[in-house]
C-alpha cells in the first residue's frame, strides 16, 4: 500500500513542480484528481490495516475454539475408516451402547406374589396399571397422597 501512496505523493510532486495554477480548468481537474487519490490512498491504508487487525482477531477466535473442542469432547476425530487403536475401542464402546438393551432390563417381584417379572425400563409408563401374569393384581400398588 505505501507503493501507492509514494506514486501518489510522486504526481503531487510532479503537478508542483510544473507550477500548475488553478487559473486553468484542466488544471483544477488534475489537481483535485490528486487529491481525491491521495484520501483514497489513506482510507485503503486504514483498511488494510483493519483487516489485518481483524484477521489477528479470528485467528485468535479459531485458536480459541480449537482449545474448547480439545477440552470438550476429547482428541480430534478420526476418519470413519480408520483402523488406530483409539477407534477400535470406540466400535467396542458403540457395540456395548446397543447391547446396552439389556442393561435396562428390571426384575421387579409382584408386591402380591412374589412372581419375578422382567422389563425395559425405557417401556415403564407408570401412569398405567401394570397386572402381574401370576395373580393378576397391579403391580404398582396405588399410593395416597396422604401416606
Amino acid at each position: 500500500m505505501s507503493k501507492l501512496t509514494d506514486r501518489i505523493s510522486f504526481l503531487k510532486g510532479m503537478a508542483a513542480g510544473m507550477k500548475l495554477n488553478m487559473d486553468k480548468d484542466a488544471n483544477k481537474l488534475m489537481l483535485e484528481m490528486l487529491t481525491v487519490m491521495g484520501e483514497m490512498a489513506e482510507e485503503m491504508a486504514a483498511m488494510t490495516e483493519a483487516h489485518n487487525d481483524l484477521n489477528e482477531y479470528v485467528e485468535s477466535i479459531d485458536d480459541d475454539l480449537a482449545d474448547l473442542e480439545e477440552t470438550l469432547f476429547g482428541e480430534e476425530e478420526h476418519a470413519p475408516d480408520c483402523d488406530c487403536e483409539e477407534c477400535a475401542g470406540e466400535e467396542d464402546d458403540e457395540e456395548d451402547e446397543e447391547d446396552g438393551e439389556e442393561d435396562d432390563l428390571i426384575v421387579y417381584a409382584c408386591p402380591h406374589c412374589n412372581h419375578e417379572i422382567e422389563f425395559s425400563a425405557s417401556d415403564v409408563d407408570f401412569d398405567e396399571d401394570y397386572l402381574c401374569p401370576q395373580c393378576h393384581k397391579p403391580i404398582f400398588p396405588e399410593i395416597e397422597e396422604d401416606e
